[in-house]
């Protein structure tokens, strides 16, 4: 982080509501999910001390858990994590293991625990894992009774609750998988693949990981093929390999394709590589590997260029929470979000700070989203933590770098051999602002004196006594070199807070490309210091002119806004349950900055009306605030980006109307007649605006080309009172797979079906059927109430309700919304 259309989108999102992707799994074995019926306990427990996990301090969860997201909100707590409590928490879970699984090694894999989890089997530990972002494996076969009923435990210790700068999550967040292998078998994350394309030939370079457990050779023969997305083979290979009792071994491959489709954006062709191992004509272990084939050049001149086509990275930073979920992992509302992003002309995110889930990164494969996987947000020292809200009081300094410097490297070896695979990774970034000036590293440049240097009151010049900066160039060297151990076909970056201070250490000239964080002032005079670094911005304001910085720098290959979903934690004062510049809100509902941000980055025409009062007097302290308070904006101020469809005003009030779009030229009418004359698109502010007198009815924007032809339109109408809840899904919905979601968007309408943007109504849900209610997400950062239950308010007239069916296919589930004096909705769930 930070120091600093609609129904065509409708559409599309609940079109995706019912669609399940197969994510990757292990990588190895027979992977057999094991996320039911586990049992929980929040606080601790001596180990040395019988437990009964029967008894009512227990209780039955299903993976994935956050505990921290189900506790109340409380502003005792940090503001840094959203006002959310941490603890420690034990999961318990009895696994019956066959008799025929003896001789077979039998792995727990566990997608990601925060934090500092330990895992045990039988009451002996198996491994421990401080980091709990990053994806882990243990062999438990030594500790298995089979033909018995076993025990696995997990004791997770997030009593460091203020420990991050974000929202965090606490528990086993992403899903747990039992693996079954054989003997010899393949490595975790043993298969790797990353194309070549010269001319018309694709080439997959191919390395294949194989162990051998068994205390005896194995002759084994390793056959590849390369499906297409017809699933015929297009190319395949067979090795002969020798693996040595209780040793390893790696084999490089290369399949070649003729005039392979090629990964894209707009066309993300995606080809499946399968790995069949075999022993003496027996299949002893297989896997799939989802990849393809595509190019993609940096230029310190020309910027960023994929399958030769240069183009301009439209880039957003997303935190790993879903709002009212905590950090539980469900692919169908990330597809949701993301499609929603694309939308609006977005097409690359950055993981901020830190490794996600990897049905994210297979997400971003499937849609044709670039990713920046990142690993890190602080190394060997800790940064400021805010504890009473953002950039207030007295910080705290809980974090992770008491165990980096004996976890750190490995952590991101195994970032990086997770994610290698995913087409949609198009750089590494192993750190976030671990650069920033005095938090905690100085250097003399910051003093200021006749050489150059700069004093900056947040930055409080040179400190003698803080961590010497010249440490970044050298952790940065280790780190590059662990990524290129692993992989050497994607560049390594990192987001430079400091950038003036990391230009005199060695930090910037470990990257292959280098992000810059809020520095758009330093782009052209970087580029001219440094005519070999390729430059792009990290991490970036909403504001127009930080775009422009990238669209009118040639040498600029793109930007990542801060930030495309709102996010839990980085919290201001009480109440506020996070930071709030996405584009997205918590519930995944497009704000009016991501209309105009549509504006600047889509290609399909658009337009959007938003509103607000004008008035005298001295300005509200943000166009939030005074849209909360009803007293608008002087009329001398420049436009606002943030300007809600509201049109319910006082009769004669004046209003300033917001145009975003892409068109031309834009004119708009009041119930047919027009009220605004035709507009050319400002190119100062981005925004078409005009001042009128309310009067109730249809407000209506056209938009049109530079020959007046007619491109697009938008209305809003006033309302009346909230008559009805609205199912925008309708009244039947069909879910497929088990444990499937289902994502329920709910509007309140008055009697003429016209939303009614003011209702803040409560809204209380119930089931009937085999299912169990998720949460309720209205996206408001200032509503501190109970998140627990099964009633909440709308925001903005809207809310998304998520529950989880878990009943057969052909059972159906019963979902009723109520709230008095409103006419109540139902929906009915087919699984």
């Amino acid at each position: 982080m930070t120091r600093l259309i609609k129904h065509s989108i409708l559409g599309l999102i609940i079109h995706l509501l019912t669609t399940v992707a197969v994510f990757a799994q292990p990588g190895f074995g027979e992977a057999e999910k094991i996320t039911a019926d586990w049992r929980f306990h929040l606080g601790d427990l001596d180990e040395k001390k019988p437990v009964d996990h029967n008894s009512r301090s227990w209780r039955t969860v299903q993976l994935p858990h956050d505990w921290s997201v189900k506790q109340p909100l409380s502003a005792t707590l940090a503001s840094a994590t959203g006002y959310l409590p941490g603890g420690i928490g034990w999961y318990y879970k009895k696994l019956t293991i066959p008799q025929e699984d003896q001789g077979k090694k039998l792995h727990l894999y566990f997608e990601g625990v925060y934090n500092r989890s330990e895992v045990f089997v039988n009451g002996q530990s198996v491994g421990k894992r401080p980091n709990g972002y990053i994806s882990f494996g243990y062999d438990i076969s030594p500790y298995v009774k089979y033909g018995q009923e076993n025990e696995i435990t997990v004791r997770v210790d997030h009593s460091h609750d203020a420990d991050s700068r974000w929202y965090t999550g606490s528990g086993i967040y992403r899903d747990v998988w039992l693996v079954r292998a054989n003997a010899v078998h393949l490595d975790q994350w043993g298969v790797y693949a990353y194309p070549e394309v010269k001319g018309k030939k694709g080439t997959l370079h191919v390395q294949v990981g194989l162990n051998n457990d068994s205390p005896t050779s194995a002759n084994l023969s390793v056959r590849s093929e390369l499906l297409d997305a017809q699933g015929l083979v297009v190319a395949k290979k067979t090795n002969k390999v020798t693996l040595d009792a209780a040793g390893k071994n790696e084999i490089k491959i290369q399949l070649e394709v003729n005039h392979p489709k090629l990964w894209s954006l707009a066309s993300p062709a995606l080809y499946t590589l399968r790995t069949t191992v075999m022993h003496q004509n027996n299949v002893i272990d297989q896997s799939t590997v989802v990849t393809g084939f595509r190019t993609y050049t940096f230029d310190p001149n020309k910027g960023f260029a994929l399958n030769g086509e240069q183009m301009k990275v439209k880039g957003v930073c997303l935190h790993h929470d879903s709002g009212v979920l905590g950090a539980e992992v469900y692919p169908e509302v990330w597809r949701r979000r993301l499609m929603t992003l694309k939308a609006l002309g977005v097409n690359a995110i950055r993981t901020s700070h830190n490794p996600h889930s990897s049905s994210l990164y297979a997400l971003c494969d499937e849609i044709g989203l670039l990713v920046m996987n990142e690993a890190y947000d602080e190394w060997e020292f800790p940064k400021r933590k805010w504890l009473q809200g953002w950039n207030v009081g007295v910080p705290g300094f809980q974090g992770s770098f008491d165990y980096f410097k004996e976890w750190g490297e490995r952590d991101l070896a195994d970032m990086v051999k997770r994610d290698r695979n995913h087409l949609s990774i198009f750089a590494w970034s192993i750190g976030n602002e671990v650069d920033y000036p005095n938090d905690p590293y100085s250097h003399p440049v910051l003093a200021g004196n006749k050489e150059g240097g700069f004093t900056q009151p947040i930055f409080g010049g040179y400190k003698e006594d803080a961590p010497d900066a010249m440490r970044l160039g050298d952790i940065a060297k280790k780190l590059v070199a662990v990524v290129k151990k692993y992989d050497t076909s994607r560049p390594v970056t990192a987001g430079l807070a400091g950038v003036a201070m990391s230009n005199e250490t060695a930090y910037p000239g470990a990257l292959d490309i280098a992000g810059y964080n809020y520095t758009e002032s330093r782009y052209k005079e970087d580029h001219k210091r440094y005519p070999k670094r390729v430059i792009f911005g990290s991490e970036n304001r909403h504001d127009l002119n930080a775009w422009k910085a990238v669209r009118d720098n040639e040498h600029i290959f793109g930007q990542f806004l801060w930030t495309g979903i709102d996010y839990l934690g980085e919290s201001g004062r009480w109440p506020s349950r996070g930071f709030y510049s996405g584009l997205l809100d918590f519930a995944g509902f497009i704000k009016p900055r991501g209309y105009f941000r549509q504006s600047l980055w889509a290609d399909k025409p658009m337009a959007y009306l938003g509103t607000y009062p004008l008035r005298e007097g001295a300005a509200a302290t943000d166009v939030w605030s005074a849209l909360e308070s009803e007293q608008g904006q002087k009329k001398d101020e420049a436009p606002s980006m943030d300007a809600w469809p509201i049109w319910n005003y006082q009769d004669g009030q004046l209003i300033r109307v917001v145009c975003y779009t892409n068109a031309e030229n834009a004119r708009l009418e009041l119930n047919g007649q027009v009220v605004g004359q035709l507009k050319a698109y400002d190119q100062k502010s981005g925004i078409i605006y005009w001042d009128i007198p309310y009067a109730a009815g249809k407000l209506e924007v056209i938009g049109l080309d530079s020959k007046g032809k007619e491109i697009t339109r938008v209305q809003i109408h006033s309302s009346k009172r909230q008559y009805a809840i609205k199912v925008l899904q309708g009244n039947e919905l069909q879910v497929k797979g088990k444990s499937s979601l289902a994502q329920i968007e709910l509007q309140l309408v008055d009697e003429d079906g016209i939303p009614v943007q003011l209702a803040d109504d409560e809204i209380t849900c119930d089931i009937v059927g085999n299912a169990r209610l998720l949460g309720m997400e209205a996206g408001n950062n200032s509503d501190m109430s109970n998140y627990t239950d099964n009633k909440q308010r709308v925001f903005h007239g809207k809310m998304i309700v998520y529950i989880q069916a878990n009943g057969k296919p052909g059972e159906q589930v019963a979902v009723r919304f109520t709230s008095p004096w409103l006419k109540p909705a139902i929906i009915n769930i087919k699984l």
